[in-house]
């Protein structure tokens, strides 16, 4: 039996999780999941059942009707169907304050609207295959989401958090006692994130195999297990080759023999050590801004669309499937590329 991939393997723990979850919920609530299993990941499943979770809480919390069933799992399909946009609106209020086990939860525009897609997903699947003739999400107005400037590091912010990794000159005595251990690692992985903008998941599932130092490029699983190769330039390539060269000397644990970057556990690296880890050094070159791995991905795909112009070549190296995600990403730059070429066309000569 091959083993399985780092993708694979954080996969099979997640649908694992989700059968768990749908324990909780009412039976019919595994046929959505069927239903929608082959066009989503098993990531986005779980946030879905977590957002069910708080819907059917809501409805035994506040609705009079629903209270008679006793538990959520025996609220059923029919009950759903005769809910009006009203029961949705009380639940989009609900969703911005809720007390849940003593914890106070708040949630923001973009909190609600994930929760009220989620909920409106669930009706759809519902609806289409014809199981109920209501779908009262369809008749609500959806929260509208205020546009909120994309942060990213400025080019001298790159070099300062770079050579911030590098000296470690600002950390405390104690982070410097892990920095010697883990410096040349470190280097290795805020460069490969800033000079490639892959994703932190994408980072944390490189195998050793998947560096490729005679076409300076790494393979990484994309979202929806898609492969890509993904191009590096020569700052990335110094850095992973001194890693790789210490990697080779590290006896990794059980399981992540194949794994590129490797904790002070010699287990792979998680997501949360490298957030924790770039936030560190954020918090020190910048610290205004709150800067995430996702922050560097975004710093990347402005560096390159200001170097290349090309919107689509950009998408493709980030692994957008659309590009219209792309665009709205960087519209701010596309509307200067368009000004500043305002009198490249002349109407008469001088």
């Amino acid at each position: 039996m091959s083993k399985l991939t780092y993708s694979e393997e954080t996969d099979k723990k997640n649908i694992q999780k989700l059968r768990t979850l749908l324990l909780e919920l009412p039976p019919y609530c595994k046929d959505f999941f069927r239903g929608i299993e082959p066009n989503t990941q098993s990531r986005t499943r779980i946030a879905y059942a977590y957002d069910l979770n708080v819907f059917f809480t809501f409805l035994m919390n506040s609705n009079p009707s629903a209270q008679k069933f006793g538990d959520i799992k025996d609220i059923p399909l029919e009950f759903l169907d005769n809910l009006q946009p009203i029961d949705i609106e009380e639940y989009m209020e609900y969703l911005k304050y809720r007390d849940e086990d003593g914890k106070e939860i708040f949630n923001k525009e973009q909190g609600i609207l994930r929760k009220i897609s989620s909920l409106r997903s669930f009706y759809n699947y519902f609806y289409r295959t014809s199981r109920i003739d209501n779908n009262p999400t369809q008749r609500i107005l959806m929260p509208k989401l205020h546009e909120k400037p994309i942060i990213r590091l400025d080019i001298d912010e790159v070099a300062s958090m770079i050579d911030q990794v590098e000296s470690g000159e600002q950390l405390s005595a104690m982070q410097k006692r892990f920095h010697d251990k883990t410096k040349i690692r470190d280097v290795a992985i805020i460069t490969l994130l800033l000079g490639t903008g892959i994703r932190v998941s994408e980072c944390v599932g490189l195998n050793i195999t998947d560096v490729d130092f005679i076409n300076d490029g790494i393979r990484v699983h994309r979202k929806g297990g898609k492969e890509s190769t993904v191009y590096f330039g020569d700052e990335v390539e110094s850095a992973l080759k001194e890693y790789i060269e210490q990697r080779k000397h590290i006896l990794a644990a059980d399981g992540s023999e194949e794994a590129l970057f490797l904790s002070l556990q010699n287990k792979r690296v998680s997501v949360r050590s490298i957030e924790n880890l770039v936030k560190k050094y954020a918090r020190i070159v910048t610290p205004l801004k709150k800067i995430t791995p996702h922050k560097l991905r975004s710093t990347y795909g402005t560096s390159l669309y200001r170097e290349t112009g090309d919107i689509y070549l950009v998408a493709e190296v980030l692994g957008h499937n659309d590009v219209n995600t792309t665009r709205k990403h960087y519209a701010a730059l596309e509307d200067q590329r368009k000004r500043s070429v305002r009198n490249a066309v002349k109407l008469r000569e001088d």
